[in-house]
């Protein structure tokens, strides 16, 4: 089981509904995947696999996880089902 984060900047908004939507896919695709919710600041203390963030702030914390997926619209889940496929392929 692989570990992921969803954060922004504040915690609240636009990674709430992502999370929504990430949970929605990873249930629909049976990925094996555990789902956190946090703001940026946790990103530095988190042990897991993958951050699952806002497209434009995947810029700011590369280096700092060991996988950063970036997402360009948050309602879109074939984005989010396309990037999850390829995280998993990589993780092969």
């Amino acid at each position: 089981m692989k570990q992921a984060l969803i954060a922004c900047r504040t915690g609240m908004g636009s990674s709430m509904m992502l999370k929504i939507k990430v949970d929605q896919v990873v249930r629909a695709n049976k990925f094996p995947l555990e789902v956190q919710h946090s703001t940026l600041d946790d990103v530095k203390s988190f042990k897991g696999d993958l951050l699952i963030t806002m497209a434009d702030v995947a810029d700011e914390v590369k280096g700092q996880v060991p996988y950063i997926i970036g997402i360009n619209n948050l309602m879109d889940k074939k984005e989010i089902e396309d990037k999850l496929k390829s995280f998993f392929a990589s993780q092969e």
